[in-house]
C-alpha cells in the first residue's frame, strides 16, 4: 500500500546533482522534492529527512527479510535474523550511502559540513534510509523493494555463503585460515577522524601470506575490524585453491653455487732452477 504523496511540487527541477543521485538510484521520482529531502540533514533546515528515515528504515527491514527469503530457502530463522542484522547495520549503510555518493549531495549547515558531517558513518546511514523512505513514499513498497534488492543483491553476491552472513565477519576470516592452517590476520588502527564522540576509525586488516590488506571504517575500533575483516573474507573467498596452496608451500631450497676450485701445480724437488 503506498502512503499519500508529498506535498512538495511535483513539477520542481532537480539539481544536476540530484538528477544524477537519481540516475544511480534508479528510481525518477514523480514528486523530486521527495528527493531532495532525503538528503536534507536537520542542521540545514526544517523539511529534514528524518520522517523519511523513520519510514525507510522499516521498509528497509521489510525489503531485506524478503531478499533473505527467497536467497536462502533453507535458512533458519535465527541465522536469517543474524544476517539481516549484518546487512541493515550502520557500517554496511555507511558503505552502500559512499557507493551512491550521497556525501556529495547532501544539504548541510555551515557548521555540519566544516565539521565533516558528510563523510560521517551515521549521517551518511540515516540518508540512505531516507532515500528508501522517499521512494516509498513516491511509488509505494514494490519500488523500494527493488531498490532495496539493487543495492543488497551484489553484496550478498560478494560472499554467496550462508554460513559467512550468519558469523560475525571476524570470526568467518580467522575460521577460513585456521581451516587451512595460515595464520590469523593482523588488524592496526591507521587513522581516526571527528570530533571525540563521533570519531570514525579507520582500521586495516593484513593477510601476509597471500598478499592482502584492506582497510575498513567505523564508528568504533570494533566496527572498523568487522568492515576491514569483511573486505579480506570478500577477497579470500574469491581465490582459487591454486592460489591458496601455492602461498602456503615452502620456500624453495636455495640453490648454491661453487666455485670450480683450480688444482694445485706440485712444484718439483730442489726448486725450480734445476743443475
Amino acid at each position: 500500500m503506498s502512503v499519500a504523496p508529498s506535498t512538495s511540487t511535483a513539477t520542481s527541477t532537480l539539481p544536476p546533482a540530484l538528477q544524477a543521485l537519481q540516475a544511480r538510484v534508479g528510481h525518477v521520482f514523480a514528486d523530486p522534492g521527495l528527493l531532495q529531502r532525503a538528503v536534507t540533514h536537520k542542521s540545514f533546515g526544517a523539511d529534514h529527512y528524518e520522517r523519511l528515515e523513520f519510514l525507510g528504515d522499516a521498509v528497509l527491514d521489510l525489503g531485506v527479510s524478503t531478499l533473505l527469503y527467497a536467497r536462502f530457502a533453507q535458512g533458519a530463522e535465527g541465522d536469517l535474523t543474524r544476517v539481516r542484522a549484518h546487512l541493515v547495520r550502520q557500517d554496511m549503510l555507511h558503505r552502500l550511502a559512499v557507493l551512491l555518493d550521497l556525501p556529495a549531495v547532501l544539504r548541510l549547515s555551515e557548521g555540519e559540513a566544516k565539521g565533516g558531517g558528510a563523510q560521517r558513518p551515521s549521517i551518511l546511514a540515516d540518508a540512505l534510509e531516507a532515500i528508501i523512505g522517499a521512494v516509498y513514499v513516491d511509488a509505494g513498497f514494490e519500488a523500494a523493494r527493488a531498490l532495496v534488492l539493487r543495492l543488497f543483491e551484489p553484496v550478498l553476491d560478494e560472499s554467496g555463503s550462508m554460513e559467512v552472513w550468519a558469523k560475525d565477519a571476524k570470526t568467518a576470516l580467522q575460521e577460513w585460515l585456521q581451516a587451512r592452517k595460515m595464520p590469523v590476520p593482523t588488524y592496526g588502527i591507521e587513522a581516526t577522524r571527528g570530533k571525540a564522540h563521533e570519531q570514525v576509525f579507520v582500521v586495516s586488516c593484513a593477510l601476509p601470506d597471500l598478499g592482502i590488506q584492506v582497510t575498513g571504517e567505523g564508528t568504533s575500533r570494533r566496527a572498523a575490524e568487522q568492515v576491514a575483516a569483511q573486505a579480506a573474507l570478500q577477497q579470500v573467498m574469491a581465490l582459487s585453491a591454486h592460489q591458496v596452496s601455492a602461498s602456503k608451500a615452502p620456500p624453495a631450497e636455495p640453490v648454491i653455487v661453487r666455485k670450480p676450485v683450480k688444482p694445485r701445480l706440485s712444484r718439483p724437488p730442489g726448486g725450480a732452477g734445476g743443475a
